[in-house]
């Protein structure tokens, strides 16, 4: 369930952000016995790096990431921890 969660993530952001850098992980592992995880909700870390965050605040970058993963933060995901990026910003954090 884990591998398809994480490829259903991987899949709306790169469809609805066109991301330069995708990088998506499951961290319901660190979340064992949590009050959150007993409904079978997922924990996930990601790093998006899309030129659709040019210009827009951090809480607007969380909102176009929310409304990409869409009817999945209710079924899939307990937590998103996000950090959405232009790749001005990925490459200068990056050192790339």
């Amino acid at each position: 369930m884990s591998e398809a969660r994480v490829r259903m993530i991987e899949e709306r952001l790169r469809s609805a952000m066109a991301a330069e850098h995708l990088d998506v992980e499951d961290e319901s592992h660190l979340h064992a016995g949590h009050a959150g995880a007993r409904d079978g909700r997922g924990h996930f870390r990601v790093v998006v790096v899309s030129d659709a965050f040019a210009g827009k605040s951090p809480l607007q970058r969380h909102r176009l990431v929310y409304q990409a993963m869409g009817e999945a933060m209710e079924t899939d995901i307990h937590a998103l921890s996000i950090q959405a990026l232009t790749l001005s910003e990925h490459q200068r954090v990056s050192g790339d």
